[in-house]
């Protein structure tokens, strides 16, 4: 019998409330006490939009409507691929889930660059803030369906 290893996909998003985005602190670690966009692993049985959404409400308790696509990126040490997405909060109600210590709106000016979790998610957050600086994709939330077979 063959046992393959391969890569685990992390699932995230880029939540988006009037101009300002919401992080979470980590609870769990690895990197204990950094801030990160609400991202975690995909699940068998969900789309990638579904997990992203999911993985927000699990850290932030908060509900969004995934947009379009952010973000790819490889993280071959680790053996993950990090996939994430635009994101919009339906409403400005947000707490600590259980992986988070808290959770808070920033905009790009306060954003505590230094203290972020991943390098992922700061590649991420500076291809959020580029393409948003170009115009490109501020409020392209469009319902995104996948198809999948049972």
């Amino acid at each position: 019998m063959v046992h393959y290893k391969n890569p685990l996909l992390v699932l995230g998003c880029v939540p988006e409330w009037q101009d300002k985005i919401l992080l979470c602190r980590r609870a769990i670690e690895p990197r204990l006490g950094f801030w990160t966009v609400p991202a975690g692993f995909m699940e068998n049985g969900e789309t990638m939009q579904q997990a992203a959404a999911r993985e927000c409400r699990e850290e932030a308790l908060a509900e969004v409507e995934i947009g379009s696509l952010l973000a790819v990126v490889n993280v071959t040490r680790a053996h993950q691929v990090h996939v994430m997405f635009r994101a919009k909060l339906l409403e400005p109600k947000f707490a600590p889930g259980v992986e988070s210590l808290e959770v808070a709106l920033y905009d790009e000016a306060h954003i505590p660059w230094s203290e972020l979790a991943f390098a992922s998610g700061e590649y991420t957050l500076r291809q959020y803030y580029a393409d948003r600086s170009a115009g490109l994709d501020k409020h392209h939330f469009t319902e995104l369906k996948s198809r999948s077979t049972p």
